[in-house]
């Protein structure tokens, strides 16, 4: 059973000191194209976290977003410069020994003056944090994977029915292609006899009509195109019961698939068969629609 190329899944790892949540999407494309939101501190674990897709996913365009929130007291420290703010202290006692005259309290100028206080944040460690990310990336894609499945199914569904359709409609053609000769029979002794009346054996014997009628059902035979077509659709009928990676394959056999129904069409001058000949090309490309959100 195939899987769809649309899939969501979110994933969340909770430690009292930080709390990581993944978020994996996924949309149609002909190629595998991963890309990735990570904070800065956790770059360097792009990588592995590709390896971990990758495992998982054949065909597609997936967006993956890690968020990681931390205790905002965790790590970071608040650091005064003593010796700048003493030097400050000693600038203003000896300004009120010039000036004979007390200053207001010096607390709330000095805290607004620049480098007087260094905040430093503790480096995150990656590989510390790896094992949380790596809980929060399986999750994630427990639920990625599943819907993908879901939708595949449904889309494989949809599939084998239209596959019906079209081996309903290709029995009809052959059903119908065994009574064209007889009626091209028909349809020219009818027209012999009226442009020649009485005098239609002397000009065109029953002989030169079996040439006439061979050569036509020659040129209009389907037979082997018939043939083929049914052993495509068959085979694609077992290719979805296949599992992993079938769209590429079902799109090269829905090409197989066209051109036998062009090739039937060309030789056909039946209107009946032309018309049915329509109806699969209309029922094939709703089937190429399908196909192309397959992996």
């Amino acid at each position: 059973m195939g899987y769809s190329m649309t899939g969501y899944g979110q994933g969340e790892a909770i430690r009292p000191e930080r709390r990581i949540m993944v978020e994996i999407k996924s949309v149609n494309s002909r190629y595998r194209d991963i890309s990735f939101r990570l904070p800065r501190s956790l770059s360097s674990l792009e990588p592995p976290l590709r390896e971990l897709i990758n495992k998982c996913v054949n065909r597609g365009k997936v967006d993956v977003r890690v968020e990681y929130d931390s205790d905002a007291n965790s790590g970071t420290q608040i650091k005064l410069d003593r010796d700048l703010a003493l030097s400050y202290l000693a600038a203003y006692a000896e300004l009120e020994e010039l000036t004979k005259r007390l200053l207001p309290d010096p607390t709330g100028n000095l805290a607004q003056i620049s480098g007087l206080f260094t905040v430093s944040t503790q480096e995150t460690d990656p590989a510390e944090i790896w094992p949380q990310i790596e809980e929060a990336t399986d999750a994630a894609l427990d639920q990625f994977m599943s819907m993908r499945r879901n939708e595949g199914e449904m889309l494989c569904r949809d599939l084998r029915y239209k596959i019906e359709q079209l081996t309903e409609q290709l029995s009809a053609i052959s059903l119908r292609a065994e009574t064209v000769p007889q009626e091209q029979r028909e349809r020219l002794l009818k027209r012999v006899e009226t442009l020649l009346g009485q005098d239609a054996e002397e000009y065109y014997n029953g002989q030169r009509i079996a040439a006439e009628i061979a050569i036509f059902a020659d040129k209009a035979a389907i037979d082997e195109e018939l043939v083929r077509l049914d052993s495509h659709l068959r085979q694609f009928d077992l290719m979805l019961d296949e599992e992993g990676q079938i769209g590429k394959k079902l799109d090269f056999l829905c090409q197989e698939i066209n051109r036998e129904i062009n090739t039937i069409g060309s030789k056909s001058a039946d209107l009946e068969i032309t018309g049915l000949v329509v109806q699969m090309k209309t029922t094939l490309e709703k089937i190429r629609e399908q196909v192309q959100n397959l992996e």
